[in-house]
């Protein structure tokens, strides 16, 4: 088990998406979360206390989680000093990303020497099987997006703990490693061989009571070149019941590919439909989850009423308005 509070480890992140796993940590976790530690330059900011590696050990901090999700998945040289000086402070050491811990020497030699542990939450600890695509009971609720990081976890989480608060049946299923480490458990979609994360999806999601919903967290999009695989799997092997749309407005093109331009609500909603159906001729688009986090509450406001005008589905911003609406049409279908 990776011990808690954490110290959320920003490093060098360009930007506050770059920082996205600490920033679900702290949104979600935020008894875990005893401040962030940030190096020179870092573009980022939680709002958390900057601290000092002493002054988080102080604050009772027991692990130095790396919050950082960078194209690749790669640790920095840059950030070396400051995660050996972590393990001989006393900190275990926790991260999401490809690069893992275990295979650097020089943090495996440390860890041993000062009797600390490394935990790669992105290494997968079960044999997964081969999708079969046989139908399984309970609900199942997916969000796909227009790109990669426009709020899908977010989604699920908030519709999660709506229905939660309802009483209703409802599991959130983590995917990634910002679920992950949030939930304490799920499976790391992107580091399952290919031929068996459809069937990862399938065990994540198993037999449920009829009025159950597992809400997937969603990854990558259908029209991100580099990570589309990810989200083929989560609709074969989710076989959604419903699909939401999640979409950021002010983007100007993909996630790290300056040459492709986002696709709009319409195009992603017919082509994730069409591609569920094939595990699911039952699927439904019930909603639109709009992350309006750069816009202004009379600009959100706005975007999200012509959305919903539009496309004749409840647009919501989780975050900002929480998913209540998105849950009644959920538990409507």
């Amino acid at each position: 088990m990776i011990k808690t509070p954490y110290l959320l480890f920003l490093g060098d992140a360009p930007d506050q998406l770059a920082a996205k796993v600490a920033q679900g940590i702290k949104d979600w976790r935020p008894d875990h979360a005893v401040g962030q530690l940030r190096l020179p330059g870092c573009g980022a900011d939680l709002g958390l206390p900057d601290l000092t590696l002493q002054a988080a050990r102080t604050a009772g901090a027991q692990t130095l989680v790396i919050g950082v999700a960078n194209r690749g998945g790669v640790i920095s040289q840059a950030w070396k000093k400051v995660l050996v000086m972590a393990l001989e402070e006393g900190f275990d050491l926790a991260s999401g990303l490809h690069n893992l811990l275990q295979d650097e020497p020089d943090l495996v030699a440390v860890a041993q020497a000062c009797g600390r542990s490394l935990h790669d939450v992105r290494i997968p600890s079960v044999k997964y099987p081969i999708a079969n695509g046989v139908k399984r009971s309970g609900k199942r609720c997916l969000a796909v997006g227009t790109d990669c990081s426009v709020g899908k976890m977010y989604t699920s989480l908030a519709m999660d703990l709506e229905m939660k608060k309802r009483g209703l049946k409802s599991s959130f299923r983590a995917t990634g490693q910002t679920g992950i480490l949030v939930t304490g458990n799920g499976v790391p979609l992107d580091a399952v061989v290919a031929d068996f994360m459809a069937g990862s999806v399938e065990w994540l999601t198993p037999d449920n009571d009829a009025d159950h919903w597992d809400h997937i967290e969603g990854q990558g999009s259908l029209f991100h070149v580099s990570y589309s695989g990810v989200t083929m799997a989560l609709i074969h092997g989710g076989q959604p019941d419903a699909l939401i749309l999640s979409h950021e407005p002010t983007r100007k093109h993909m996630r790290g590919l300056p040459d492709y331009e986002l696709p709009g609500l319409e195009v992603l909603r017919d082509t994730a439909l069409a591609m569920a159906r094939v595990a699911n001729p039952a699927c439904q688009v019930v909603g639109i989850s709009i992350n309006t986090q750069h816009l202004s509450e009379a600009d959100a406001m706005a975007y999200l009423a012509e959305v919903e005008t539009r496309m004749g589905l409840p647009a919501v911003d989780p975050f900002r308005q929480g998913a209540a609406r998105l849950v009644d049409a959920l538990i409507a279908i």
